[in-house]
């Protein structure tokens, strides 16, 4: 891939100065740039060559903090060094160090009223927290806690630093229907994972110190994959150092225990303060992990202040039961994808064709943990000011095909492209339309989409800060998040396209006159 950028940029720039003479000779001005000169670049070969060795067993799986992860972001940085394209850090480091912190719970009580409750059975700790006790005679009922444009449990209730008691479910109108859709169809509030993440944030943001989600139903789906990791030594879960110092503890508790802390739980809607005594109490061990982002920058020629961020994750799940994960498609697929965009843009810059704003070429850490790399980069310590950020184009996973769509090949999800922006959602789709045609499947666009892809890739750390987005994906397949994850499953034909297709809209945002428009707005 490397030995040919020379030669071509040589190529190309000849190339370039006899179209330009020409066009000047006819028209007395510069000719229109034709990107699928650097876009037919990025080739189906290139990436192969790329993957083959980036989802290797010699990379371990990639996991976060581990040897293999380490053995990734260095191949990435001499990709880019002989790539000369530069760190936007300092000379020579590549690196954003993301600091965190491995939490394993080791021990857990809760006790109402002298009545101790038996974990797994009555309560599961959920999430990432340091070691926390708890002993109070009073806390904060606050309903389904929901907090919705159509309804809320929170007005003109105050939950800071109290613990808050809430149930599974939402409500519904006399005739049946949910008040919050108006329809019988069930919202993101109603139960399971999408409810417990949606109320715990909620909870979090009005200041809560733990929060307590009676769901019988999902504490039993959890429960037992909960105790088998505590009693398999699990090495625990990572979290930004950052993060820790404002968590939150969440407990998903059983109908049980929940009626024991009030007894009018499943009838009575109504926020209050409930007079109890609560004993909860929360041992972890804690231990340091070492992990990076890595960062290449391409400069505007015009506009340089404006930033244009085109984002994969670079790491995968490691090794289970003695199996590497090497985590070809997810996400090797994005972040070689990322490698030949940033290749085909500085092909364009030798020949006098960069883009007139910036790009940060983001290859972020501990995806798989969280989004771990991208919340630093957006919520600690962006390299570039979010307000000159003019949007992200997120890639993960673009190497495969979704089985839901057999016989129909050339297709990619796209997801968030038009919930900031309407003028990046058209931007897109001329592009698609102009030079790629590949088939725009909005199918997990849906606010209501149960399987919350919106908020489970990077992208969704600029999205919260009101940064358009667009979130490319094949979608799922049987060898998600399996060691068959390999390379030889890769469709490299639709990777190439799926991959141009990125660089042409990147192409757009970044040579356009005027900035994307943002004319939404997160609530």
């Amino acid at each position: 891939m490397r030995k040919s950028l020379l030669i071509a940029g040589i190529t190309l720039a000849l190339f370039g100065c006899k179209t330009t003479q020409q066009s000047a000779q006819n028209n007395d001005q510069l000719p229109t740039v034709d990107p699928t000169v650097y876009g037919n670049t990025i080739t189906s070969s290139e990436l192969k060559d790329l993957l083959y060795t980036y989802a290797s067993d010699k990379f371990e799986g990639r996991e976060t903090g581990e040897r293999g992860q380490k053995l990734a972001v260095n191949f990435l940085k001499q990709q880019y060094e002989d790539l000369d394209i530069p760190s936007p850090i300092s000379k020579d480091d590549y690196f954003q160090e993301v600091p965190l912190t491995s939490l394993k719970t080791l021990k857990s009580s809760v006790t109402v009223n002298g009545k101790a409750f038996e974990n797994y059975t009555d309560f599961v700790v959920m999430g990432t927290i340091p070691s926390q006790t708890f002993d109070v005679n009073d806390i904060v009922y606050a309903g389904y806690g929901i907090d919705d444009a159509n309804y809320s449990d929170y007005n003109n209730l105050d939950v800071k630093g109290k613990i808050v008691l809430i149930k599974a479910g939402e409500p519904t109108n006399a005739d049946g229907t949910f008040v919050i859709s108006g329809t019988t169809e069930k919202t993101k509030w109603n139960s399971g994972r999408q409810a417990s993440s949606a109320k715990r944030d909620v909870a979090q943001q009005k200041g809560a110190k733990a929060l307590l989600l009676m769901d019988d139903a999902y504490l039993k789906r959890v429960s037992s994959y909960y105790k088998k990791r505590a009693e398999s030594g699990y090495n625990g879960k990572i979290e930004l150092n950052d993060k820790l110092k404002s968590s939150m503890a969440q407990i998903l508790i059983s109908d049980t225990l929940g009626k024991a802390l009030y007894t009018a739980i499943e009838t009575n809607d109504v926020a209050k303060t409930i007079t109890t005594n609560i004993k909860i109490n929360i041992e972890s061990e804690m231990k340091a992990v070492s992990s990076e982002n890595v960062d290449a920058f391409n400069k505007g020629s015009e506009k340089n202040d404006e930033i244009l961020v085109i984002s994969s994750h670079l790491d995968h799940i490691g090794i289970t039961n003695g199996q590497i994960n090497n985590g070809a498609d997810d996400d090797g697929s994005g972040t070689v994808a990322l490698l030949e965009i940033a290749e085909a843009f500085k092909k364009a810059q030798l020949d006098g064709h960069g883009p007139k704003r910036s790009i940060l070429f983001l290859h972020v850490t501990g995806e798989e943990k969280g989004l771990l790399g991208s919340s630093y980069y957006t919520d600690v310590n962006p390299i570039f000011p979010l307000e000159n950020t003019v949007a992200d184009l997120n890639i993960d996973m673009i190497g495969r095909t979704d089985p839901k769509r057999e016989g129909d090949r050339n297709y990619i999800y796209l997801i968030g492209s038009d919930k900031l922006s309407t003028e990046l959602h058209e931007l897109s789709e001329e592009a698609n339309n102009k030079y790629t045609h590949i088939t725009l499947d909005y199918t997990y666009d849906n606010d209501n989409d149960p399987n919350r892809y919106y908020y489970r890739s990077d992208h969704y750390n600029f999205a919260k800060n009101n940064i358009p987005v667009i979130f490319y994906f094949n979608g799922t397949h049987d060898d998600y998040h399996q060691p068959t994850d390999t390379p030889d499953k890769i469709q490299y034909d639709l990777l190439e396209n799926r991959a141009r297709l990125v660089f042409y809209t990147a192409w757009e945002i970044v040579n356009r006159p005027m900035r994307i428009k943002v004319d939404k707005l997160n609530q």
